[in-house]
């Protein structure tokens, strides 16, 4: 059966395939645009499976606030190259995902791959689809969601997004605590939520500098409890110099503006994702003698 140039548009546009692979399997159904898509669907989810193991290190962050604007979501979503992140298909993707959060408030990231996207597709079969579009791995990779009486955010560009919730202040006090956020990455909001064990760690670390200045016991102890204290300044938020005015400590502008950070949530894309270092010119080579 001859395959027309209007049947091959038509199956491009409703696909997004490329010009060959819809003629081919317009071919392959004798004609029949119904039977080509599910085919390629079929093809594309077990491409998408192939692809599933490849590392996706880059991709966006995306954070979407409740009209109330009591409630943010930040969700950060993986692809495998830097280019893909500036398509619309992903950039939408990422959007969708983050509305979908926000609405439906899934209680886990399985929750959320089996939530239905505004195509009526899982966001498990959407991702999957895309993948057999795009041809790269891509995934949702965590998401947040914050309530709270004030709520600030931030984006640094489209790769770090924080997203601060505070109890008193006001919006704009809320954002420039974010943007703090996003340029002073701390851990924890105050000492007290700093984890034991890392200040051992540390503890452990300044004991063994300290003893090497072969200083008595007593004066090693005051140098490592003075170390241990200016850690944990510069880990917290509310002991860092404010980036907007490092005279002052952010629990100054904080106090000064009678509210206090309840929470916050700060995500760059690729945050402790191992990259593959590769060699071009290696690669190449490997190609031509295979």
């Amino acid at each position: 059966m001859a395959i027309t140039a209007a049947q091959v548009k038509d199956l491009r546009e409703r696909t997004g395939a490329g010009m060959m692979e819809c003629k081919r399997a317009l071919v392959e159904c004798d004609g029949d645009i119904e039977a080509a898509i599910e085919a390629m669907r079929k093809s594309g989810m077990a491409k998408a499976d192939k692809k599933a193991g490849r590392i996706a290190a880059e991709g966006l962050v995306s954070i979407k606030v409740s009209e109330s604007g009591r409630t943010a979501a930040i969700v950060e979503v993986n692809c495998e190259t830097d280019f893909v992140t500036k398509g619309d298909d992903f950039i939408n993707f990422v959007n969708d995902i983050a509305n979908q959060v926000l609405t439906q408030k899934p209680a886990d990231m399985s929750a959320l791959l089996a939530a239905p996207m505004a195509g009526g597709e899982t966001l498990e079969n959407t991702t999957k689809n895309l993948i057999a579009k795009i041809g790269e791995n891509m995934s949702a990779r965590r998401f947040r969601i914050l309530d709270g009486e004030v709520i600030g955010t931030y984006m640094h560009g489209s790769r770090i997004g924080v997203v601060v919730v505070l109890k008193g202040g006001n919006e704009t006090l809320a954002k420039d605590i974010a943007m703090h956020v996003a340029a002073s990455r701390p851990t924890a909001i105050s000492a007290a939520e700093v984890s034991p064990e890392l200040i051992a760690k540390e503890k452990e670390i300044f004991m063994a500098q300290a003893a090497e200045s072969g200083k008595p016991a007593n004066i090693i102890e005051k140098m490592v409890e003075g170390r241990v204290a200016k850690f944990l300044k510069e880990v917290t938020l509310v002991g860092q110099p404010f980036v907007k005015d490092p005279d002052q400590t952010v629990e100054d502008l904080l106090k000064a503006a009678k509210a206090e950070v309840v929470a916050f949530e700060r995500f760059e894309v690729g945050e402790g994702i191992e990259k593959k270092q590769e060699n071009f010119a290696d690669e190449v080579m490997a190609q031509i003698k295979g």
